[in-house]
């Protein structure tokens, strides 16, 4: 059977043979109704848990929209047209309106970057500015110590809407909701607080209910206020199909259980090799962000099996801390040791992708220079065929294969896990 699989803007073109292919992890049919805008639309028409945003704002009021940055899919410039509508119709001024891309701990973005994020309309119409962690105001802190510190023009609004795509999250259980404002506009130090609690078993993908670190989140963001959310969940074509708006819980928790109706995937078990790809860019620009879908290929693969993590990394290893803690490893073991000891963003993803590897092996299909990906502790592969052939022929040939075309998106579930 013949795949291609995202890589950067283009594609990984693969052929594996009928018997070894175990499951193809692409999303369950769900009944789907509106799509793109008019869900949007609708979605402001019925909100969760709240009234219309309409009938919620007053006029004069300071209005802060936080939205996702450049290393996220979220479509905001899809979104602002219908957001925008429904301001204006309660009274707001475009003077009034601020745009703020979430930045959390990643690179300021270039003016064209926020353009396009933003849409046309919105750019044209309101202020859109990246959010600065080195400008918050402190509002408390949470009952698990995390400082909670907001960048002053969200803090000091007379409205807060969130915005953002709802995805698995490897250790905040899922994307979205409160997540815009911890980590999206906070400092850095707030951000590894609430990371710290990523070792925790009930840290991981999929689990809201008994997550401490989600727990966190939301209470810092019910600390700062959050009056509206407005979610979308995509699909592989990363086309709205869903779109959830009101309650920054109630809301949330509703588009949660339409995508693990989406993605959530059953697997009889665990296989040999899993071949996974992010699904392209944006999700892909670095290996800081590809690494999600490294997360979320784990629970498919056996103890002592391949991953061949598929994606382009096109802008290098992606985070400051994240490859000075890979330059400073004298193996892979001891990043786990040293986030066990003293928590540091940035360096939390090193010690996730050594944890995969604590159980399995992992092939990096890249752009990246070989002696990057070596120092890594990964194996550079030119090419998706070049590692499934190599593979092959370490496990035999009736050795199983997992492919997850959209591993950043589907999570497995092994049967009687």
């Amino acid at each position: 059977m013949d795949f291609e699989l995202g890589f950067g803007t283009g594609t990984q073109k693969i052929s594996v043979p009928d018997k070894n292919i175990l499951a193809v992890l692409t999303p369950n049919e769900v009944e789907r109704g509106l799509t793109g805008e008019a869900e949007v639309r609708r979605a402001l028409c019925e909100p969760i848990g709240t009234g219309r945003l309409r009938d919620m704002i007053r006029p004069g009021e300071k209005i802060a929209v936080v939205t996702s940055d450049v290393t996220r899919p979220m479509p905001t410039y899809k979104v602002m047209p219908a957001l925008l509508d429904e301001l204006y119709a309660g009274g707001a001024r475009p003077e009034d309106i601020t745009l703020v891309f979430a930045l959390g701990s990643h690179r300021a973005q270039t003016e064209a970057e926020r353009r396009h994020l933003a849409g046309e309309r919105a750019y044209r119409e309101i202020k859109c500015i990246d959010s600065d962690p080195t400008d918050c105001v402190h509002m408390g802190v949470t009952s698990r110590g995390t400082p909670v510190d907001i960048f002053s023009p969200v803090a000091n609004a007379d409205r807060r809407i969130c915005l953002g795509n709802i995805e698995y999250h490897y250790f905040a259980g899922y994307s979205g909701g409160a997540k815009a404002i911890m980590p999206g506009v906070s400092t850095r130090a707030a951000i590894q607080s609430n990371h710290s609690r990523m070792v925790e078993d009930t840290s991981c993908a999929g689990n809201l209910e008994t997550n401490n670190l989600r727990a966190d989140i939301e209470e810092a963001g019910d600390m700062c206020g959050v009056d509206f959310i407005l979610n979308v969940v995509l699909d592989e074509h990363k086309e709205i199909i869903k779109a959830v708006a009101g309650d920054v819980k109630k809301a949330h928790r509703a588009g949660c259980e339409f995508l693990d109706k989406l993605y959530m995937k059953k697997i009889p078990e665990r296989a040999d090799i899993v071949v996974v790809s992010q699904g392209g860019a944006p999700k892909d620009l670095n290996l800081y962000q590809t690494q999600k879908a490294l997360d979320n290929a784990k629970h498919a693969v056996k103890k002592g099996g391949t991953v061949i993590l598929v994606g382009s990394c096109r802008e290098g290893l992606g985070e400051r801390v994240f490859e000075r803690w890979i330059s400073e490893a004298t193996d892979a073991h001891s990043m786990i040791d040293r986030v066990m000891t003293r928590f540091e963003l940035g360096g939390h993803k090193a010690a996730a992708i050594a944890m995969v590897l604590e159980n399995a092996k992992v092939v990096l299909v890249s752009e990246l220079p070989e002696d990057t990906v070596r120092s890594a502790f990964l194996t550079p592969a030119r090419s998706a065929q070049e590692a499934l052939d190599g593979a092959l022929r370490e496990y035999g040939e009736d050795a199983t294969v997992i492919i997850m075309p959209y591993g950043g998106s589907t999570l497995p579930r092994a049967e009687g896990r």
